[in-house]
């Protein structure tokens, strides 16, 4: 029965963490009728309706680069997830849940409300970098600086930790679905084809690069014709994509230069000796790493399963609490959320 669970709210995804496992990971999306906005699909068979519904129906996102955008529809689709990953075999568990670093009082209160009415209690809210350093096991007694990078679907998180609290950090609205956003542009610029989400999706995943590859790959996708209006397929090559997207490759790599270039010289010390650790969806675009490690000059590590480093961490944190006493704005919030 489970009892104590981390719970990652993602822009494009929920990801729920208990007993050791992850239980369940599906997309953050709700198909709701335009009337009365009753939701009516959640999850997977909610995206596979993106661009693909009635008039009387609309594909909503309720998570908006990693801030509760419609409480209600967020509330509804929790419920809805808690009760598919555990079934009736739950008490109200203690959640620790994760926010972008550098959020409010106020969003970290909302995280804890929309969690507590979908069945939580005891809700504690951390910021994914410091949730990523709970599941590293990195030493919170040491004064020694750990830069951690998550990218994420909608933020890309930069954050260096040091004697268990946040130093330095800033939360960038540049991440993952920007290459989705930039490949949708270059083809209809190009070939003159529109093409929907998912197809830009699948396009990133499959020959998707942040440096030019040795060997060049290519894919057939299809779309619709901006003139005509008729289907039509087209090729799209690994060096087309990566051209589509380099800026974006370039934005991100500039993010960690604005935290590292705010972070004492002491701790930047640190960091040029240990490297940083790469975490997140967006941190499996091939050759990210080497672009990153190329920009900065710094050794990059990719942690096992990016995906899931920071709800892993999550639950760590949950039974570690009391490490987070060098994070005096945290506590504060841990205490304040806590529900009797």
């Amino acid at each position: 029965m489970a009892t104590e669970i981390g719970i990652d709210l993602g822009t494009s995804k929920t990801v729920i963490f208990s007993s050791s496992k992850v239980v369940l990971e599906l997309p953050n999306a709700v198909t709701v009728d335009n009337d009365s906005w009753e939701p009516l699909y959640f999850g997977e068979k909610a995206k596979q309706t993106l661009g693909r519904t009635p008039d009387s129906l609309t594909c909503v996102s309720p998570i908006e680069r990693g801030v509760i955008a419609e409480y209600d529809i967020t509330e509804a689709m929790l419920k809805h997830y808690m009760k598919e990953a555990f079934g009736n075999k739950i008490l109200r568990p203690q959640i620790m849940a994760t926010l972008p670093p550098g959020l409010t009082e106020l969003q970290h209160h909302s995280l804890a409300n929309v969690l507590e009415a979908a069945g939580g209690r005891n809700i504690s809210v951390i910021e994914s970098p410091l949730a990523v350093a709970f599941g590293l096991g990195l030493d919170f007694s040491s004064p020694r600086g750990t830069l951690i990078v998550d990218i994420g679907a909608g933020t890309t998180d930069v954050a260096v930790v040091s004697l268990g609290g946040i130093a330095a950090c800033d939360s960038f609205k540049t991440a993952s679905l920007d290459f989705d956003a930039q490949i949708i542009r270059y083809i209809r610029r190009e070939y003159n084809i529109e093409i929907g989400p998912l197809t830009a999706e699948n396009i990133k995943i499959k020959i998707g690069s942040a440096v030019k590859r040795d060997i060049e790959v290519a894919m057939v996708a299809k779309g619709r014709n901006v003139f005509t209006g008729l289907p039509e397929s087209f090729e799209i090559s690994s060096t087309e994509v990566y051209n589509a997207i380099i800026d974006t490759v370039n934005s991100i790599c500039d993010s960690i230069r604005k935290v590292l270039a705010s972070t004492d010289p002491d701790l930047v010390a640190d960091i040029t000796a240990d490297g940083m650790y790469l975490t997140g969806g967006g941190s499996q675009l091939f050759g990210l790493d080497e672009k990153i490690s190329e920009y900065t000059g710094l050794k990059v590590t990719v942690l096992p399963d990016p995906e899931y480093s920071v709800v892993k961490g999550a639950a760590v944190a949950l039974k570690h609490k009391e490490l987070l006493k060098n994070v005096d704005y945290q506590l504060r919030s841990i205490k304040e959320l806590e529900v009797e």
